[in-house]
């Protein structure tokens, strides 16, 4: 549905130039959203793949096992559309103090991400609402270390920012003036809490989205916090009890027309078409998220049975392979810790591990040597690797 223009321009003065910015309309749409028959299909789809997803625990013997990975996946594909080149290997080996050649920046930024997704969960279950100022407090975590760390951290911004070109003047999108931001944020705040609309959480965290991107309240990390955004939202109303919807890969995948949905809403109100492909995003994701717990479920029963089936080592053997279920790449030291086992015993086990295939050593080196789970990682490390 076009409905027009959906906020209005102010103009400024900013380096000598005239630069107009767009100040977005409060939600929700009006005219109300057009769902008809497909979109309400749509709707409903989305629904029935969230419920499958919430219920992943019932596919693993430990949901946790998935969700540690699974969010650091989300981490790495997250940053990488803000371009950053860490990859979930680099994460999972700065987590564990080792860090050959990896790029030191690139994996800070993606650990934050991990510690303000953590940090907005512990809130919300602690029974603090999601409202500005948890919002802050994510950016505020998302940006304590490394790159943007200077942008103003848990502040709104006091200056205007722009989005493409080299400046306000001739920029591809300039969001509302900085004096504009809290008037703003205030109203899609009210929006995340209205009970008397008719909009359901599913449909709220999709409009949400856009609205967050249109206001771009921070320097930096607008990206990051917006995709983080539909998740918490979604946990909080309850439609997930664990942070497993992502929908990183599905934008950075469609990336041309996510960016020229966000236009259309801006420029005709055509809140229909970006719901449209929303929905299927989210349907997408969360399929393939209840595939990927599926097969990872099948992976570990497998490998536990070879393990079983190999002597005398089996009993170890198993306990490591336990570690390394939990943590896809780890140290000899480490796993020591997780399973209780003597530093010969332990390492006895991931020389079986070695001989059935199941892991393999990454240094070379014949000391502090690093394991990783590989068929573990492949299958998290699906999608990724840049195009």
């Amino acid at each position: 549905m076009q409905r027009g223009m959906t906020g209005h321009y102010e103009v400024t003065q900013i380096g000598g130039e005239s630069v107009r910015a767009f100040v977005p309309t409060g939600l929700p749409p009006k005219p109300p959203l057009e769902l008809g028959a497909g979109l309400e299909a749509l709707v409903a789809s989305a629904v029935l793949s969230l419920g499958r997803l919430d219920a992943v625990s019932t596919l693993l013997p430990d949901k946790s096992l998935f969700l540690y990975t699974y969010v650091r996946k989300e981490a790495v594909l997250s940053s990488r559309i803000e371009g950053t080149q860490s990859s979930l290997s680099d994460l999972l080996l700065f987590e564990l103090d080792e860090v050959p050649g990896a790029p030191l920046d690139d994996v800070v930024e993606v650990s934050n991400y991990v510690a303000a997704l953590d940090h907005g969960l512990a809130r919300l279950r602690g029974g603090f609402p999601l409202s500005n100022r948890l919002i802050r407090e994510i950016h505020g975590v998302l940006l304590s270390r490394g790159r943007g760390s200077e942008k103003e951290p848990g502040e709104f911004r006091r200056s205007q920012n722009w989005i493409g070109g080299t400046r306000p003047g001739n920029a591809a999108f300039v969001p509302p003036p900085h004096a504009a931001v809290i008037e703003c944020m205030a109203a899609l705040e009210k929006f995340w809490h209205a009970e008397d609309d008719g909009v359901s959480p599913v449909l709220r965290a999709g409009l949400s989205h856009v609205q967050f991107e249109t206001i771009h309240p921070f320097l930096d990390g607008n990206g990051r916090v917006g995709r983080l955004l539909i998740t918490l939202l979604l946990c909080e109303a309850g439609v997930l009890r664990e942070p497993l919807l992502y929908l990183s890969l599905y934008f950075k995948q469609h990336r041309a027309t996510y960016y020229e949905l966000l236009d259309r809403v801006r420029r005709e109100g055509d809140w229909e078409a970006w719901l449209t492909f929303y929905l299927e995003g989210v349907r997408e994701v969360a399929d393939g998220a209840v595939s990927t717990a599926e097969r990872l479920g099948a992976l570990f029963a497998g490998d536990r049975a070879r393990v079983e089936a190999s002597g005398r080592r089996s009993g170890s053997g198993r306990r490591v392979h336990e570690a390394l279920e939990r943590r896809p790449i780890q140290s000899l030291s480490a796993v020591c810790a997780a399973t209780g086992l003597s530093f010969q015993t332990a390492s006895s086990a991931m020389g079986l591990l070695l001989e059935l295939g199941i892991a393999r050593e990454l240094t070379g080196k014949r000391r502090n040597r690093v394991f990783v789970y590989d068929r573990y990682l492949s299958v998290l490390n699906e999608g990724t690797d840049d195009e």
